[in-house]
Order: C-alpha cells, then sequence, then structure tokens
C-alpha cells in the first residue's frame, strides 16, 4: 500500500518510527516533512499529507503532531478526506470500521511509540463494516 506520512516538529521524532514500522510492514512510504524538530507551521504538512490523499494518490495517510488537534483540523478541510484522531486502540478501530477512515492523526505529546505502533498497525488492518455505514459515508461525501 502507499501511504504518506507528516508531522510537525512536535511529531517528529515518533514520526520517524512510525515510518520505519511502515516500510517494515512492506509499505510504500512518502515522507511528505517536517525535516527535523525544528519549529514549523503545522498546516505545511497537513496539506500535503491530505492533498495526497484527496487525490488519489496515495491509500491511506499519517499525520502526527503535538495533541493531534491541528493536524486534524487541517486534514478535515479537504474533499474526500476522513481523518480520525486516535489516541487509543478502540478509536482505531472505530475509525476504519465506521467511518472508513483514510488519515489517521496522532498526538506525538499524548502517547508512547509503543502505543502509536500498535494504533498503526490496527488502524491499517481493520476493514469497513460497509453496510448501514455507507450511507453515512455518502453524507460526508455530501458535506
Amino acid at each position: 500500500m502507499k501511504v504518506i506520512i507528516g508531522s510537525d516538529h512536535a511529531g517528529f521524532s515518533l514520526k520517524t518510527q512510525v515510518k520505519a514500522l511502515l516500510e517494515s510492514m512492506g509499505h510504500t512510504v512518502e515522507d511528505a516533512g517536517c525535516p527535523s524538530e525544528d519549529s514549523v507551521d503545522y498546516p505545511v504538512y497537513g496539506k500535503a499529507v491530505a492533498s495526497g490523499v484527496a487525490s488519489g494518490e496515495f491509500a491511506k495517510g499519517i499525520l502526527i503532531c503535538g495533541s493531534g488537534l491541528g493536524m486534524s483540523m487541517v486534514a478535515n478541510r479537504f474533499t474526500g478526506v476522513r481523518a480520525a484522531l486516535c489516541n487509543d486502540l478502540y478509536s482505531a478501530v472505530l475509525s476504519r470500521r465506521h467511518n472508513d477512515a483514510n488519515l489517521l492523526v496522532m498526538g506525538g505529546r499524548l502517547i508512547g511509540s509503543d502505543l502509536a505502533e500498535e494504533i498503526v498497525r490496527t488502524w491499517l488492518t481493520t476493514e469497513f463494516d460497509g453496510g448501514r455505514h455507507e450511507g453515512r459515508i455518502a453524507q460526508l461525501d455530501e458535506l
């Protein structure tokens, strides 16, 4: 699967770990930045990842900032992007099963690396339930 990943300075360290995990799982990963822990403006990197998902170039995207809130706000402004802030496993499962989330957002200052890796694994392997949820996704697409 083609995955695009990005972060701001607060998520840089966790992004590096998640990128390595994705590559070890056999995914093709594009790193949209940021390149270090030097302070940056998160919308720049959120836009790069969300536009890659919105265009269909990437099947999934992952964004990491300090809390996950800013990146969520950026990503969900793009048509066709269903970004889910998941700092626990249950949210990761439901974001895929019920919402068919195509972009995962995590708070690098809120969760540890072990939990983040488990969230990523869970999120990538959980399938969309479809059924009654398809109509709801269609309603989101109409907004």
